[in-house]
């Protein structure tokens, strides 16, 4: 199975527990990896036969800065639905939510939550 990857992609959200960080926001990074058979958009070099990552970009996007959860894996779980219901060439979708600063006192690099579903 091929996959495509998106790295890192950079959100302003209003998701958590506390009241406060739904109010106040911050950012959160997701990574996608879609699998895919990308045999035929390799071979005729049609952007129809593939999936259109500026529009999963726009997708999680919507997602990460309209919407607002108290876990992050409910908004993990919400990307990861959003795209395979969106995206039918996609067979599996793993997402990373990562969010760089919990807002408790400790010092690490934040904390990821990472899921796999496939389609049924």
């Amino acid at each position: 199975m091929d996959k495509m990857k998106l790295h890192r992609m950079e959100y302003y959200g209003y998701h958590g527990v506390f009241e406060e960080e739904r109010r106040l926001g911050q950012r959160y990074y997701i990574d996608l990896e879609f699998e895919l058979d990308l045999s035929r958009a390799g071979r005729s070099d049609d952007l129809q036969q593939t999936v259109n990552y500026a529009e999963a970009h726009a997708l999680v996007k919507n997602i990460v800065e309209q919407e607002s959860y108290k876990l992050i894996e409910a908004l993990g779980e919400r990307i990861a639905s959003a795209i395979l219901h969106t995206y039918t060439i996609i067979n599996a979708v793993t997402v990373k939510v990562t969010k760089p600063h919990p807002p408790f006192d400790v010092h690490f690099q934040g904390v990821t939550v990472e899921l796999h579903r496939a389609r049924k």
